[in-house]
Parts: C-alpha cells; structure tokens; sequence
C-alpha cells in the first residue's frame, strides 16, 4: 500500500531568529555559547532586542530535517503547533512553500505566542541557541491524526519533545500509530542535557524504535560512561539501527551486527546550524529510498557539509545534484 508521507516529522515548530556575535557579547549577555537553553518569555524579550540585523526562518530540528527531505523530492508533512500570530503564520506558510504539509492549521485564542529561537552565531560558526517554546510546548496526542502518522512510511521524532509531559503523549501516539500501520520511526537525541532530563525513558525508545540518531556526547550520556565504543555497544545491543555523529570525525552507524564507519570531510563550518538536522535528512533520504548503511552515512555528510558552508539551518543548493557529484546517488 502507497503511504501518502514519506517521511513525517513530529517537534517543535520554532521560528529562528539570527545573528551573528562574538564571545565578549555573549558573556556580557549571560548566554552559554554553543549550547541550546530553554529561556522565558521576559528573558527572551530581552535577547530578542539585543540583536543586530536579525533574520528569521521557520526552524526547529526536525522542521530543518523535514525541509532537507524536501530539497530531495520526497513528500513530508509537519505536525507542530503554532499561535494564530504574525510568526505562526509565517511559519506555517514557510513549510507550505517548502514543500511539507504543515497539517496542524494555527491555533487561534490562548495567551501562548509561536515558538521562537534566538540564535546567535559566533565568528567560528558555534550557535548559541536561546530557546522560548511558547505554544509548541502545548503539543499534544489531540494534534496527532491516524491519517498523518499513520501515512507515514518513516516517523522522525524529536527528543526535546519529552520535556513536556503532553508532547510525550504525543510523541509516543505517533510512534505507535505509524508503526501499527507497517511504518518505521525513529529518534533523534537532541541534546546532552535533553538525556540527562530524560534518560530512562530514551533507553526504553531504544529499545523499542526501528531507529536512533544521536551524537558522541548524547549516547555517552545517555549509558553514564566515558567510552564511546562502550556506550554504542550498550546501544547497538538494544537497537536494530544505530548512528553516531562525532563533529567532523567519522561516522559510525550499526545494524544487525554490521558496524561501518564513514569518514567525514573536514569543512570550516560558517554557521553550524542545522548540521545535525542536515545529516537526519541525508541518512533518512538514505533509509526511505533502500541505501546500503554506509550510502545512508555518506548521504548524511554530504548534506551536513553543505548547510554548514552559508549562514541558517536549511540547504540552498540541490542535495540530489551534490549526490550525484560526490557519487552517492
């Protein structure tokens, strides 16, 4: 049976906001840099008008993954929240015209605004992301329908989702519905400190998804050890399909007792923005289309190098063109 999705992704639909900064700045702002944190809605106000020349795109890491999908032909939806507001709109129309069904109309009423992300970039590329989530934290199973999830032949989940009890319910309704209906779906870890805050609860998804996405930090935190090739044999025992991205060195991704390992080709990053959302939307275009593991790592390097070569979170040039020109497709 033909699934009317390809892939459809399951997060928070977040409007980035960017600039560019140096270090003195950030610390005169109290802004960790290189990290995500979630803020509030004053202390974002307060970010929001320090910036310089900011731009805005729809953003949101698998939002990003989702238009990287796109750029490939393959049909996407969203589901995500956002308010009936300027930014939601923007958003939503943002995804239309990209190319992925945003399927969850804006929401009208409520004192919650859309999501957004400050995101300052530092001279090296390092992102230092100041999150508000606004409406997206209100996500819930009531916005997952049987017709989106369950048309899906790949889910792709995001862990920040489980910092709210409701977009767990969601999150986990989706997973069942698309994997009830022969779909796969799949994780990504989001970030170290998202493991920390959920730990038990990612090991048991693990387990139980057809895939998991994470890099060095997040799978070493994740099993409490210093060892990467310990965390990802804890990991491969679990799961069916594994990948670790390592920042520039190889990749390493393992399936049923197959470990292969793809060298990465060293790029002076702009902005980093988005490389991990890039490299999912590689590796998934890999999975949907029935690539060998080490096409599916390959396809994932190439589209990470190429968003961290210019400024923002999605891809501006043809990945299937760079594909073919780096002899992966």
């Amino acid at each position: 049976m033909t699934k009317t999705y390809n892939v459809v992704g399951i997060g928070n639909a977040i409007v980035d906001v960017l600039t560019q900064s140096d270090d003195s700045f950030l610390e005169l702002m109290g802004i960790e840099k290189g990290i995500m944190q979630l803020v509030e809605k004053d202390r974002g106000e307060v970010l929001y008008g320090a910036m310089t020349s900011p731009t805005q795109a729809p953003g949101g890491s698998v939002a990003n993954t989702l238009a990287g999908l796109g750029n490939l032909g393959l049909k996407t939806g969203f589901i995500g929240r956002v308010h009936d507001d300027a930014l939601g709109r923007f958003y939503a129309d943002q995804m239309t015209q990209g190319g992925t069904d945003f399927v969850n109309p804006p929401v009208a009423g409520g004192e919650l605004p859309t999501s957004r992300s400050m995101i300052f970039v530092s001279p090296d590329g390092e992102r230092s992301m100041n999150t508000y989530l606004g409406i997206s934290a209100e996500l819930g199973p009531e916005d997952v329908s049987g017709d989106v999830a369950g048309q899906a032949e790949i889910l792709f989940l995001e862990g920040y989702l489980y910092d709210k009890p409701k977009g767990k319910e969601a999150f986990e309704t989706a997973a069942r519905l698309c994997r009830e209906n022969g779909g796969q779906a799949g994780i990504a870890l989001s970030d170290p400190f998202c493991v920390d805050r959920h730990r038990e609860d990612f090991k048991r998804l693990v387990g139980q998804l057809d895939f998991v996405i994470g890099n060095e930090h997040e799978w070493k935190s994740l099993y409490e050890v210093e060892d990467l090739n310990e965390a990802l044999a804890l990991a491969t025992a679990a799961n069916g399909l594994i990948v670790c991205t390592r920042g520039g060195e190889e990749v390493v991704l393992s399936k049923g007792g197959e470990t292969v390992r793809v060298p990465v080709k060293k790029v002076v990053p702009v902005d980093a923005t988005g490389a991990g959302d890039q490299f999912a939307a590689g590796f998934l275009y890999g999975v949907a289309t029935g690539q060998s593991l080490e096409t599916c790592g390959k396809m994932g390097c190439v589209s990470a190098a190429e968003v961290i070569s210019h400024f923002g979170a999605r891809p501006e040039v043809s990945l299937k063109e760079l594909f073919q020109k780096e002899g992966v497709l």
